[in-house]
């Protein structure tokens, strides 16, 4: 059999991974599609990534059979997406499935008009037919006949897709007639968000809803925040719960730190072992602000051990961050991860019976026949019981976790992804300032800006703008909102752990730069692709905060904090105008929403203006930013500097000065760091 598989030159890990199959692949790009118009042949894109276990499975049974292929080949034009790489056209053809078949989920499989039109799709098809689901292969030959017979249906069909793609987008522009009523800033409002986000709370376990389980880590920051502002203790009590069976729970890598991307049952237990980085950033940060605010050992000791995970498997030598671990080794799922309770005794001796008890390892296994690691009780309450020193109990337990490390490091490992995002890498540089704010260790500040240089180093455009995905060298793809949003967040937060203004400065250009190529200006709201990009069938707006926090929710947070850092009105009323349009859906779909409702929650508490001015700025700011002081803008600087309003005319005559301000108005400068942190 003969085929051309145009997979082999990309750089993305996902689309070499099907490099050799006997598919026809190409990348999407002018050449796939101008074929399939040439040919008047349907398009067939399949959509997945490195780390997706039943992208893997559909690979081996079916795209790496030669009978398949050749159907494949005959019928269509056969193109593989990394969705990581093209989150754009992810997001447009999984609306379309999901309209279509009402639901969705990777690897995403759908058929197109030679126009790059949706008429079919689905997600995962056995070999044969089986799970109700029809076989691959039945469908192939279906979508072949329909579009010989029906192709007037098929093409009627792709348009009311796209009519209903168009349509879903149109939120936010306002009707004829319509007047705007703003009454999302008040005070009962943020009662209202955070009694829907405990509606949902799962009380024994934590967590929202039943499995699988996602960390839904907005939702647990605004239930600390909330606390913080109303002395809720069911909502703090939530939180916490949540993330003490998290950091308890199998969905943490006990061993080596670090999280997988989901539990597949309410307990935390058995996660989809892939690790993101995104996930894992959005955690530490998270948790980082949950130290801040009780000091509990347990949070510290989880921020470090995945910043060792970070720093030990997902730096590169320039100090990208790269993007994911696979689920799978050696073809099979958590296998890297997971113990027989003989290995453990082996390598453990006399250590390995309290170790096994503590870790619930049984000879049977809790999870298919081996065992996950995981808490059902606390250290300490373990120690109670066994009439044991619960500090020489951790003591012993971290001696066994690093033999465990040691001999876990020499199995064969999961398929590292990578590739290097900017959004994802903006994200982890966030958290690393946050580690950096809630613990004080130097090295998480100093990472975040080694990333920041090679992000500007090596992923810049040379036109004021970044692009989406770095690799080999080779940075390509226009940046998406999400990118730019998660930049201008990063930015923000370093200026505010190192006190260097240039930060902030950059960070308004961005935003400058992002107002001028992904505005919708009728509704306020942004894009996901700039105005430049020409390549797909509709631009969408994101709105919802999913696995990562919608790229229009943290620009309002941008533009709400930059507005006051730069006194720039304009923003200000943007962002306004944002959350006003979608105040209702965020009140009542908290889960869904969870940075917008932040937004409307620090809008009605008010926003701490710091400043922290002297010549010692450096030593006395780290225990600022430990404080927990979620609504707040902080600049340091040695003297005044008129560039910024809240630094204005400020020149201490000797040491530090704090100054506390709200609406530019500032309280007299204090001196004593003690008092000064009693009253914020």
């Amino acid at each position: 059999m003969v085929y051309t598989n145009k997979l082999i030159n990309e750089t993305s890990p996902y689309l070499l991974q099907h490099a050799h199959n006997p598919v026809d692949w190409y990348p999407w790009g002018p050449e796939a599609l101008q074929r399939a118009k040439q040919e008047d042949k349907p398009i067939l894109v399949s959509i997945g990534y490195a780390a997706c276990h039943w992208c893997h499975v559909m690979e081996r049974e079916s795209f790496e059979n030669l009978e398949t292929a050749k159907l494949m080949n005959e019928y269509f034009i056969n193109i593989k997406i990394d969705r990581e790489e093209r989150p754009d056209l992810d997001h447009i053809y999984m609306d379309a499935v999901q309209a279509m078949t009402g639901s969705g989920g990777w690897p995403l499989n759908v058929f197109l008009t030679p126009d790059t039109k949706p008429f079919f799709g689905g997600t995962y098809f056995p070999p044969i037919k089986a799970y109700n689901r029809n076989s691959w292969t039945d469908v192939l030959e279906s979508i072949h006949l329909a579009y010989k017979e029906k192709k007037d249906e098929i093409e009627s069909q792709a348009g009311n897709i796209i009519k209903h793609l168009s349509s879903s987008n149109s939120f936010g522009t306002p009707k004829p007639g319509s007047t705007h009523n703003p009454t999302v800033f008040e005070k009962e409002n943020i009662n209202l968000i955070a009694g829907n986000i405990l509606k949902q709370a799962d009380k024994e376990w934590g967590g929202f809803g039943n499995a699988p389980k996602f960390p839904q880590t907005s939702s647990i920051q605004f239930l600390l925040r909330h606390y913080h502002f109303t002395k809720d203790e069911d909502a703090l009590q939530h939180a916490l719960l949540s993330l003490d069976k998290m950091v308890y729970g199998g969905i943490y890598d006990q061993i080596g730190g670090g999280f997988s991307r989901y539990s597949t049952d309410a307990k935390w237990l058995a996660p989809h072992f892939e690790k993101m980085l995104y996930d894992n950033a959005l955690l530490i940060a998270v948790l980082s602000e949950a130290y801040q605010l009780t000091k509990k050992e347990l949070y510290a000791e989880a921020i470090n051990q995945t910043m060792e995970f970070i720093q030990r498997e997902m730096v590169s030598v320039q100090d990208g961050f790269y993007s994911a671990l696979d689920a799978d080794s050696e073809g099979v799922e958590g296998k890297f991860y997971t113990w027989s309770k003989k290995e453990i005794e082996t390598i453990l001796g006399n250590e390995a019976a309290i170790f096994c008890e503590i870790y619930n390892v049984s000879e049977g296994g809790n999870w298919e026949h081996s065992n996950i690691l995981w808490l059902t009780e606390t250290i300490e309450q373990m120690a109670i019981k066994k009439e044991l020193d619960p500090i020489e109990l951790r003591m012993g337990l971290k001696k066994s976790r690093e033999k465990l490390l040691q001999q876990r490091n020499l199995r064969i490992r999961p398929l590292l992804d990578d590739k290097i995002l900017l959004g994802w890498n903006a994200l982890m540089n966030t958290a690393c300032s946050k580690a950096y704010a809630a613990l004080g260790k130097n090295e998480y500040k100093e990472l975040a800006v080694s990333n920041m240089h090679f992000i500007e180093e090596h992923m810049a455009n040379g036109q004021n703008g970044f692009y989406h995905t770095y690799k080999n060298g080779i940075a390509k793809i226009p940046a998406f909102l999400d990118d730019y949003a998660f930049l201008v967040q990063a930015y923000i937060n370093l200026q505010e752990v190192t006190g260097e203004s240039t930060y902030l400065t950059k960070a308004k250009k961005l935003v400058d730069f992002v107002i001028e190529n992904f505005s919708e200006e009728e509704s306020g709201y942004f894009f996901y692709t700039s105005k430049e990009q020409a390549d797909i069938i509709v631009r969408k707006k994101e709105v919802y905060d999913g696995a990562t926090p919608s790229g229009n929710a943290c620009m309002a947070l941008n533009l709400d904090y930059l507005a006051i850092v730069f006194d720039e009105q304009e923003y200000g009323s943007r962002s306004n105008k944002m959350v006003e349009s979608l105040g209702n859906a965020i009140m009542r779909y908290p889960t869904s929403f969870g940075v917008w409702a932040s937004f409307i929650q620090q809008r009605v508490v008010g926003i701490n203006e710091i400043a922290v001015v002297g010549k010692d700025f450096t030593q006395t700011l780290p225990a600022v930013l430990s404080t927990y002081i979620p609504n707040k803008i902080i600049q340091a600087s040695i003297g005044a500097n008129n560039a910024f309003p809240l630094l204005q005319e400020k020149n201490p005559v000797d040491g530090t000065c704090y100054y506390l301000c709200r609406d530019y108005v500032c309280n007299e400068p204090e001196t004593n760091l003690g008092r000064f942190l009693a009253n914020v």
